[in-house]
């Protein structure tokens, strides 16, 4: 009798992991599938089936990965307990409320850009980029952004991805930050999703009055005169940037502007001709040693692209430190930053 006992529970367990097993994968395949929503159905007509599809079955696949994958080997953002013991860390050694306020000290930076070919219409024309906010990391950071936003003047406002703090799961309380903040810019919005982001957000980003560019351009006019504003989804992690999506419809003697979420396609880039690349992704580092010298940038490119202004040929670029923070919400010698790229004619 306890040997039969013994069995039927064997048998009962491993019913039951079958059926956990079973459920998951109903689970991802309920994922890769595209929602009948009226708006996921018409995402589908606009950046393409195969694009949404991939995105929605990595998100699915591959949201919490630590190792492999992407650009890089090692993923931090994805490693959970970590960020706790890192946090833990910080406390006992006193340095953690510190760290929490320099996150909320956002800089304004200036970036003079000068364009050979830049339209005398587009002559002084601003662009304030936000990137990396992170909205759902600390419930104080919304505030700090909102109260910086009404410190600067700008023609449009870009945004260059990682809207929420993980990379996987619900993401409602970033999109509660977003509209805390949306109203506060008062100028078109346009963006791109980071490798934090699930393309499941586009619908109510854009229900926001923000255009996501997703493999894609637009125009932008100026009295009778055009500049170009491509994106392109994440480089980084999922890896779905498509240059020759984005670039198709601008017409090779244009001025271009691209929005990556890492500048690690810099190279690219560059050869598809666009004449300056906006980016964020690395945080600057976050936490540096004094001086600036940060301990990881998590980018696969030469750190001279991966905070600050750069060039690669022709092409200028710009990687932003980040508007918020990511891992642990603290910063050190490496202050939060929105910035304001200024364009020039010669």
């Amino acid at each position: 009798m306890i040997g039969s006992n013994r069995w039927e529970i064997k048998v009962e367990a491993k019913d039951v992991v079958k059926e956990k097993v079973n459920a998951q994968v109903r689970q991802r395949e309920d994922l890769v599938v595209i929602s009948p929503s009226p708006e996921m159905q018409q995402l589908s007509k606009r950046i393409g089936r195969v694009h949404l599809r991939q995105r929605l079955g990595i998100e699915a696949d591959h949201a919490t990965q630590i190792f492999g994958r992407g650009k890089t080997f090692f993923h931090i953002e994805n490693w959970y307990s970590m960020h706790g013991l890192i946090r833990l860390l910080l406390r006992g050694l006193g340095l953690y409320h510190r760290g929490r306020r320099n996150s909320w000290t956002i800089q304004i930076q200036h970036n003079e850009v000068t364009l050979a070919k830049l339209p005398a219409a587009f002559e002084g024309f601003t662009l304030l980029q936000i990137s990396d906010l992170h909205l759902d990391m600390d419930p104080d950071y919304p505030p700090a952004l909102v109260e910086r936003l009404h410190q600067v003047d700008y023609d449009i406002c870009v945004m260059t991805g990682d809207f929420r703090a993980k990379t996987y799961g619900d993401y409602a309380a970033a999109l509660e930050g977003l509209e805390r903040v949306r109203p506060h810019i008062h100028r078109p919005v346009y963006a791109i999703l980071g490798n934090h982001d699930s393309i499941r957000m586009v619908p109510a980003m854009e229900a926001m009055g923000i255009t996501l560019l997703l493999n894609e351009a637009v125009a932008l006019e100026r009295d009778n005169a055009l500049l170009y504003l491509a994106g392109i989804d994440d480089p980084h992690y999922f890896e779905l940037d498509n240059f020759e999506k984005a670039a198709q419809s601008i017409p090779h003697e244009a001025v271009a502007i691209l929005l990556s979420h890492s500048p690690e396609p810099y190279r690219r880039a560059a050869h598809a001709g666009f004449d300056l690349m906006l980016s964020g992704h690395t945080h600057g580092g976050q936490v540096c040693l004094p001086g600036g010298f940060a301990l990881m940038m998590n980018a696969d490119c030469p750190r001279r692209y991966c905070r600050g202004a750069w060039r690669y040929h022709t092409m200028q670029g710009y990687t932003s430190v980040g508007s918020g923070s990511s891992i642990v919400n603290v910063r050190y010698n490496c202050l939060p930053e929105i910035t304001l790229h200024h364009l020039r004619r010669p």
